[in-house]
């Protein structure tokens, strides 16, 4: 008789064996398709930032910004100001002065020494750039950050940047990558139009 009782527990013992390993099965088979599927959407999105920044953008902002936004997560900003300047603004009458106080947000200590060693061609490019603006376009903030992009944009020149595109031919002509330049900002210190 208990060699019945023992055959009785063997086949009670198997349904409960196989019932454990189907859900053994199971959160194993869960876990591979989540890290699975977790692995192929951080691949998507990594593909999609650099189809991105591949893409770049129109104007110099555009090419400064990938710069920026990667160096932003990576150390601290490294600010190197210029001395004020005093300009004769184009205002008919020629009495209208401004005295303008700018300092460049450059990507590392590194690129400060490369800005430094240019910082005379872009001190005359940001004057004659001020020069060229009247009272009105200097109070506004539209004419703020329209000089913005200018000064962004004339820093870069010595680097080999500083060209507008025209819309009609950037389109015949194959997207290039985006271009990283020391400079990524720049911040007024004092804006004064007399």
């Amino acid at each position: 008789m208990a060699t019945k009782h023992e055959e009785g527990d063997e086949a009670k013992a198997a349904p409960k064996s196989k019932k454990k390993l189907f859900i053994i099965i199971g959160v194993v088979l869960v876990m591979v398709l989540g890290g699975g599927g977790g692995f192929l959407y951080m691949k998507q999105k990594a593909a999609a930032a650099a189809a991105a920044a591949e893409d770049g953008g129109d104007g110099a902002a555009a090419d400064h910004a990938p710069a920026a936004a990667a160096h932003a997560a990576k150390t601290p900003p490294v600010y190197l100001p210029m001395d004020n300047m005093v300009v004769n603004l184009a205002d008919p009458g020629g009495e209208r002065v401004a005295q303008v106080g700018i300092t460049l947000e450059v990507i590392d200590a590194h690129a400060s020494d490369s800005v430094k060693a240019y910082m005379p061609t872009i001190r005359s490019g940001v004057l004659m750039l001020l020069s060229q603006k009247t009272a009105d376009e200097l109070l506004s903030a539209e004419g703020k950050q329209k000089l913005i992009e200018e000064i962004l944009r004339e820093t870069s020149v010595p680097f080999g940047g500083g060209e507008e595109e025209d819309p009609a031919a950037s389109k015949k002509k194959k997207k290039k990558a985006a271009v990283q330049y020391p400079v990524v900002g720049v911040l007024f210190s004092s804006l004064i139009v007399q």
